[in-house]
């Protein structure tokens, strides 16, 4: 089950320095013996800082953009880890990145976390060197353009606003928002394709929008049971197979991914929308939810890189 329970937003270096040297003293200073003159720099107070927050507004994590492009400064309470916060910072950070126009971006990772950043498309370059006593190794990673800012500016971040589903009518309607105004990517993790919410007409007009928005377009599906779908002769399906580079549609090799309860749509708008149980159309989401949609998106990718193409699917491509 994904933790609900934190949430990431930006901090300020001034009005938020009591909570971001709260979690960075406890993990660098305290667990890690890190000297204090070494961890404080003249980068803290031109950095953009993102912070994570428990349900009562503790914080439990953080993490800093720096104006020479780096990503530093990630930290994590101990009993919060391995519940994707860090994931969820780094995507916000990288967003920021993004957004800002940077092509690039480096650290320096702890030798022990390089899987960790790998997972997020960095790459180790030079020999290990030691900071503050602990190893380390250069990481970077490219940071992919938005198409939108060669022609035109980015549109404005839409305002929060809830998605309650109790019903199909309800479902459909958060599903059809949340895709209404994606850019070029969506992610969906589905049981069998939800043919109630996506053999839609409005919904596939909407999918093959996405998927021919241009070069950066990007619709992955993971499919529990992908052969119900195919026995329906679920219209997704054949749309994916005449647009095979854009859609990529997986299924789940490990059994707790096949045996995941729950289902979700996540756009690049970073709104979603959650059913506890796949099997129902009963769901709540948001039209922007930084944290929650970092979450469902990390998980997501976590199970893309372990699925492969569904063997049903493939057969049916010959």
């Amino acid at each position: 089950m994904i933790p609900d329970d934190f949430t990431i937003e930006p901090a300020s270096w001034e009005q938020d320095l009591a909570d971001l040297r709260a979690v960075r003293e406890t993990v660098f200073l305290v667990e890690q013996s890190i000297p204090p003159e070494m961890e404080w720099d003249a980068l803290d107070a031109r950095s953009r800082h993102v912070i994570a927050r428990d349900h009562d507004g503790r914080p439990i994590g953080t993490g800093r953009l720096t104006p020479d492009h780096g990503i530093g400064r990630m930290a994590v309470l101990a009993n919060w880890r391995g519940k994707g916060v860090g994931e969820a910072i780094m995507r916000v950070l990288l967003e920021q990145a993004r957004l800002l126009g940077y092509p690039a971006i480096e650290l320096h990772a702890q030798t022990h976390a390089l899987p960790f950043y790998e997972k997020l498309g960095f790459e180790p370059f030079g020999e290990e060197f030691l900071e503050c006593a602990i190893p380390h190794r250069m990481m970077r990673r490219t940071v992919e353009p938005l198409a939108a800012l060669a022609s035109a500016p980015l549109p404005p971040a839409p305002e929060a606003r809830l998605l309650i589903a109790d019903d199909r009518s309800q479902a459909l309607a958060a599903v059809t928002e949340l895709l209404s105004v994606a850019r070029y990517e969506i992610a969906i993790y589905t049981r069998d394709l939800d043919a109630a919410l996506f053999d839609v007409a409005e919904t596939l007009d909407q999918v093959k929008r996405i998927a021919l928005s241009g070069r950066h377009a990007q619709v992955r599906i993971l499919v529990q049971e992908p052969r119900k779908a195919l026995a329906d002769g679920h219209r997704l399906i054949g749309l994916a197979q005449r647009l095979t580079t854009p859609i990529a549609i997986r299924t789940p090799l490990e059994e707790r991914d096949l045996q995941y309860p729950s289902a979700f749509l996540v756009n690049d708008r970073r709104g979603y929308f959650f059913r506890m149980l796949g099997s129902r159309l009963e769901g709540e989401g948001s039209t922007y939810a930084p944290g929650r949609h970092a979450q469902l998106l990390s998980l997501f990718d976590q199970v893309w890189e372990r699925s492969s193409p569904s063997e049903d699917l493939r057969q049916l491509a010959f």
